[in-house]
């Protein structure tokens, strides 16, 4: 089997609920031909370098898969097909990929990314420091600049 990479750029307008049966279709088509999904990243939406159908931006989908040919033919022509993909991309990686080694790297890539989330998330809740009471520092009237409003020797006499 050899290793694919596909990045797929969709419609930025699309709602989620109308890209997950583009994503799901891939995941069939995928299982369907024998192969294996590797990963699956979305990159988001970023600005593209030149306008495609009067789109300035585009949603960036990248597949990492092992397959044959007639999967890298199959999901192509789906991708021709459906008007939600704006342009799509395959590049062989590996003529001789070993499912086994791409499995390993999928296993200690999901627990790279569970320990990350573990380390992200704070195991108890912190509260911040208490801060300290305000000083009694007089409040300036409206209208008296502060200068004016301190108290004097004079004054503090004759109260």
């Amino acid at each position: 089997m050899r290793r694919y990479e596909t990045i797929i750029i969709m419609d930025p307008d699309l709602p989620a609920e109308k890209q997950e049966p583009v994503l799901k279709k891939v995941e069939e088509t995928i299982a369907q031909q024998g192969g294996y999904l590797a990963f699956i990243d979305a990159w988001g939406t970023r600005k593209l370098a030149y306008a495609i159908k009067k789109k300035e931006r585009g949603n960036y989908i990248r597949f990492d898969f092992c397959g044959t040919g007639a999967v890298v033919n199959e999901m192509e022509r789906l991708f021709r097909i459906d008007d939600s993909i704006l342009k799509y991309m395959t590049v062989l990686l590996d003529k001789k990929a070993d499912i086994e080694k791409i499995k390993e790297e999928v296993a200690a890539r999901a627990s790279q990314t569970a320990a990350a989330k573990e380390e992200a998330e704070p195991s108890e809740i912190v509260t911040p420091p208490e801060q300290p009471e305000p000083s009694a520092t007089p409040i300036a009237e409206p209208g008296i600049s502060e200068a004016e409003n301190i108290p004097t020797e004079n004054e503090e006499e004759h109260k």
